[in-house]
């Protein structure tokens, strides 16, 4: 199995403007050492390294990782989407073959809008010429921009990260479920079956998350939705094992096993091109 979305990070770097002392477990450095036996217990045998800081260092850090780790399949890094040189970082990045491609870190950023600049849909241009994947990190209230990207970029091969993380905590479907179904009615994005345990808090119960597996589920079919353990963040709400069972079990109610093969490897290989 593949699992399409985890982290790497050593808290020395400084680079992490959001892993600060008060998130408690997390707050200190996760490295391929500490990932093996859970991979190994779940079942999984190789991952997508996705970036946690918005710089380029950190991308580098995470290529370096990726080239000494039999189990990392590519990594997707950073690159802001403002600077006039982007398309020349993009395809100097896209050279390395463990490069797969970018994330913005959309949802912390104080422009909910920040997807729609002028600046950043010519980058998101030369994303989707490349060919490299995008990743959407989001919350419910940037989907609206999201939609009005893809539609002045209808070509860009894209990925929802954490089922665009809805507040599942408060049990809160709308206005997330049309938003979800509207990006899904573009071909050329996916979505991950990720992170939903850290917004569903630490004392989630499986018929919390069931609601927004099944309207995922229903919206982008077995052919567009890949497993991700969201690991080491998931941590804060459940163990990776647990992680991995939690979206087997919700995701068998509409798939059968070929279908769930698809979601737990096939899906996340070829959009990433691993």
């Amino acid at each position: 199995m593949l699992d399409s979305h985890q982290h790497f990070w050593k808290v020395e770097r400084g680079d992490y403007g959001w892993l600060t002392p008060d998130l408690g477990t997390i707050y200190r450095d996760f490295m391929p050492e500490d990932l093996t036996r859970e991979m190994r217990r779940a079942g999984i045998t190789r991952t997508i390294l996705v970036q946690a800081a918005a710089t380029q260092a950190e991308t580098d850090f995470l290529l370096e990782i990726a080239a000494r780790t039999d189990f990392v399949a590519g990594v997707v890094g950073w690159i802001d989407m403002e600077a006039e040189d982007f398309a020349a970082r993009l395809s100097r990045y896209r050279q390395n073959p463990r490069f797969l491609g970018i994330r913005p870190m959309l949802q912390g950023l104080d422009d909910d809008a920040y997807i729609l600049r002028p600046s950043v849909i010519d980058s998101l241009k030369a994303v989707a010429d490349s060919g490299l994947a995008f990743d959407i990190l989001t919350f419910t209230r940037h989907l609206p921009h999201v939609i009005a990207a893809l539609k002045q970029v209808p070509n860009l091969r894209a990925v929802v990260d954490h089922i665009s993380k809805p507040e599942i905590a408060k049990g809160v479907l709308d206005p997330w479920r049309a938003h979800i179904e509207e990006i899904a009615g573009f071909n050329s994005v996916s979505c991950k079956v990720s992170g939903m345990v850290t917004e569903a808090g630490a004392d989630w119960a499986l018929e919390d998350i069931r609601p927004y597996v099944d309207h995922v589920a229903r919206c982008f079919g077995p052919d567009r939705l890949m497993f991700g353990s969201d690991w080491p963040v998931c941590t804060l709400a459940a163990s990776y094992g647990e992680v991995a069972n939690l979206t087997r079990t919700l995701l068998s109610s509409h798939f059968g096993p070929e279908e769930l093969h698809r979601i737990f490897e096939t899906n996340a290989a070829r959009f990433y091109g691993v």
